[in-house]
């Protein structure tokens, strides 16, 4: 049995990777064009714009943005948090496998027995920022979020879910409401 977990490679994030992308190098043309006395801008107008001090803030901050907006971009094209849960009834073994930043230490990728896991948790927080999660329980009482970060699951799944996999681990279930 496997399931996936949404990574970084979501539509909010690439709108918001361009968005901050294109107002980063718009900020950084338009005090870059207040330097040069020559509109870089289509749709602008710099001709009361003074290179010092606004061009310089507007450069400054069109830097900040653009490199903001590179890091947001090749967060998305990495797919950053993708990964899978594989749960092997034959191995009698679980499988966590998660993608980070391209380096030595890229993949995540944690082997835990079934005799190892305690319980299935389900952790619920309700309020402002909602969050309900499903927590791997193991017998020397670490916890591993088993649910990614996006959206938060109805209840009805996420409970759905739970029931199925701790039966599928003949493990017990907890219920953590905040």
């Amino acid at each position: 049995m496997r399931t996936y977990i949404t990574g970084s490679r979501r539509l909010s994030n690439i709108f918001w990777a361009l968005s901050v992308t294109l107002g980063g190098l718009g900020f950084f043309l338009a005090g870059l064009s207040s330097y040069l006395e020559k509109d870089l801008l289509l749709f602008s107008n710099i001709s009361e714009i003074a290179f010092i001090p606004q061009g310089i803030v507007l450069m400054f901050y069109g830097s900040v943005g653009s490199i903001l907006g590179v890091f947001l971009c090749l967060t998305v094209w990495w797919d950053i948090g993708f990964g899978y849960n594989d749960y092997d009834q034959g191995l009698q073994q679980i499988l966590l496998y998660r993608k980070g930043f391209p380096g030595k230490n890229r993949e995540l990728s944690l082997r835990f027995a079934f005799s190892e896991v305690k319980s299935i948790k389900i952790s619920i927080k309700e309020g402002l920022n909602p969050k309900r999660q499903l927590i791997l329980c193991l017998r020397d009482n670490r916890e591993i979020p088993l649910t990614g970060i996006d959206q938060p699951a109805a209840l009805n799944k996420i409970e759905s879910e739970a029931v199925m996999l701790a039966k599928y681990l003949g493990v017990s279930l907890e219920t953590l409401v905040e």
